[in-house]
């Protein structure tokens, strides 16, 4: 398997671990719009963690529980206080932008660990993300948990009067999405590129945002999108390996946020939503106030 696609599916995992975490939350009808917050925060403090002992266990743990508890944080806004969510987001982000450039600056430089162990020449962590696309598909369409969560975020009026907590529901999908959102930054700062520096992802969040309505809400298209900005980003960072002398390195790498833009762009056109049909959450964005 050559090296481009190789690393090329390494960056993939972490594009749809992290958006495979919101695309569960937005079936809820949160909306969170600071997954580069959550990942800066879970993938700093487990790079510590991982550095300090020695072991990738503890690393991904603390990542994993760090991005819980930012994603009941913005949970507690978007849902107790009924505050807007795309501003909760963002907040969300500016935390982890300048929490993170204070806290990891003393432990910028390399991770130290031996190189993360593949599976059968795969990434292990894209392995993974095929699992878990599998895993949350089949949560969300074939059991009753997952029709309690995507009713809450289609019409949490109806869901109430069936007896559905719509606030435990959307905690309990703000909770499993902080946990993969924290494991995506986590796989970013240990294995795809285990060196910390100041603002290491480089907006990797935001593209994760994008391949969720990208994917029109469906686990196994999140995948499909992730491989493809995977190559896009390393194309971004080596273009000489397939197109050499074509445009400068510089317009290489802004080529993913440009797809990005564009993709939101195709999606708020007419055309699009009623060729494809897209598949919004009805309530995504929208906080819910118990009546009565």
């Amino acid at each position: 398997m050559s090296s481009l696609l190789v690393i090329s599916l390494a960056a993939a995992a972490v594009f749809a671990i992290a958006a495979l975490g919101e695309l569960l939350e937005q079936r809820a009808g949160i909306l969170n719009v600071g997954l580069e917050g959550v990942m800066l925060l879970s993938g700093t403090f487990g790079f510590i963690a991982a550095k300090t002992s020695g072991s990738y266990l503890q690393g991904f743990t603390i990542a994993i529980l760090t991005g819980a508890l930012v994603g009941l944080l913005h949970g507690f806004f978007s849902i107790t206080l009924g505050s807007n969510q795309v501003v909760n987001g963002m907040a969300i982000w500016i935390l982890g932008f300048g929490l993170t450039t204070y806290i990891g600056y003393p432990y910028t430089g390399p991770l130290g660990l031996k190189p993360f162990p593949t599976l059968g020449g795969l990434p292990t962590f894209f392995v993974v993300a095929l699992v878990l696309a599998v895993a949350i598909w089949f949560l969300l369409f074939k059991t009753h948990l997952g029709l309690k969560l995507r009713s809450v975020g289609e019409n949490p009026s109806v869901a109430e009067a069936s007896g559905i907590s719509v606030t435990g529901m959307r905690y309990l999908a703000a909770a499993l999405a902080g946990m993969l959102v924290g494991l995506g930054g986590a796989v970013y700062s240990l294995v795809y590129n285990p060196v910390w520096s100041y603002n290491y992802l480089q907006g990797w969040g935001f593209i994760a945002l994008a391949l969720v309505f990208f994917s029109l809400w469906n686990p196994f298209l999140v995948v499909v999108g992730a491989i493809f900005f995977g190559i896009l980003w390393q194309l971004s960072l080596y273009p000489e390996l397939l197109f050499p002398n074509i445009f400068s390195r510089y317009i290489w790498r802004a080529m993913p946020f440009i797809i990005t833009i564009l993709v939101f762009i195709l999606l708020s056109t007419r055309w699009f939503r009623l060729r494809w049909g897209a598949t919004k959450p009805e309530a995504l964005g929208i906080a819910y106030e118990r009546q009565g």
